[in-house]
């Protein structure tokens, strides 16, 4: 497969490539990456020629825009794409020894955050971005979040939906669009549920879908990624490892949906690998390249933290895999039977 094939991003004059990159791990995930660091994996990525790049303010708490900012500093932006987030507005933190998201970013920014979806919100969130970014434009915003993961009640959803809608911040994002400040809008979902309710309420081009439709889960296949096709909207598949499981090197600690891999994953896992190996396939080329075998997924973006999991990544792209690796997963009740492969 080719990564560097070029899919339309949904309704949007935009064209990204199938393989994007993601910059979770650059805002130091799962420890602290250096700025060279990451100035190597995003030129890595420009010049191989990647040309979708997509952060967000949540990403260490603004530690990755600066750092994807600093990396595309000498890097042309013509023809790249670029995209980050909404949703939540940074703010500086009382106690700068002890910011309240280490845990979750130990390498991240010391930074305090606050949701906020409303015209207000999502203007002075466009503009915080584009400073962190140090760039004067951005192709896409992103809806970020906004489901039962982060907003666990019912009540809690509707009301942060009711920001988009009647407080203006839908309404703010396709004002930006119509003066073409920014040329597409997306929504970011973690869980299955939510993409129905954004695609009957607002015009979205695209939907940025993480763990829901992975080598390992394939939950989104009945209704999320059809409906996307009835409505014309694009997906993205962020988190194509599945926060780690599935990456190159992952071990017996792994992660799996942002938390450690529990035993029924792992088994699940085991099993999964004993068909690459009857196949000589690599089960993180699988996972990069199953996703695309959807008609209406675009580009995965998985989330390097160096130059050489650029370049694994790319080499995982381009691997062949037999169709009896698929049709075997199938028949071993491993992957949904009627899930559309390579």
């Amino acid at each position: 497969m080719n990564p560097l094939g070029l899919r339309t991003l949904g309704r949007s004059s935009l064209r990204v490539t199938q393989l994007g990159l993601g910059t979770g791990p650059l805002g130091g995930a799962r420890k602290r990456v250096s700025e060279a660091q990451a100035d190597a994996a995003i030129a890595a990525a420009a010049h191989a020629g990647i040309n979708y790049f997509d952060t967000a303010p949540w990403y260490g708490v603004g530690q990755a825009e600066l750092h994807l900012g600093h990396g595309l500093r000498t890097i042309d932006r013509n023809g790249l794409v670029l995209s980050t987030k909404v949703g939540r507005i940074l703010v500086p933190c009382e106690d700068v020894q002890h910011p309240p998201y280490a845990a979750r970013w130990p390498g991240g920014a010391p930074n305090d955050l606050r949701f906020d979806y409303t015209r207000e919100g999502i203007l002075r969130s466009h503009e915080d971005s584009l400073r962190r970014l140090h760039v004067d434009r951005i192709d896409a915003l992103v809806i970020h979040d906004l489901d039962f993961k982060f907003h666990t009640t019912e009540l809690e959803v509707n009301r942060r939906l009711g920001e988009l809608d009647k407080a203006g911040g839908y309404a703010a994002l396709a004002e930006l669009k119509s003066s073409g400040a920014i040329r597409a809008i997306g929504v970011g979902i973690n869980q299955i549920g939510m993409i129905p309710r954004f695609l009957g309420r607002f015009d979205v081009d695209f939907v940025l879908l993480a763990m829901p439709y992975t080598l390992m889960d394939q939950q989104g296949l009945e209704r999320e990624l059809p409906m996307c096709s009835d409505y014309g909207v694009s997906v993205v598949i962020g988190a194509p490892f599945c926060s780690g499981l599935l990456a190159p090197g992952s071990g017996s600690d792994a992660w799996y949906g942002y938390r450690r891999a529990e035993s029924d994953t792992m088994q699940k896992l085991r099993r999964v690998r004993e068909v690459c190996t009857r196949h000589q396939v690599s089960i993180s080329a699988a996972a990069l390249q199953f996703p695309l075998g959807h008609p209406a997924v675009v580009a995965v973006i998985p989330g390097p933290e160096s130059a050489q999991q650029v370049q694994s990544n790319l080499s995982l792209m381009r691997e062949s895999i037999p169709s009896a690796f698929w049709h075997e997963l199938k028949a071993v009740g491993l992957l949904h039977a009627d899930a559309p492969t390579p």
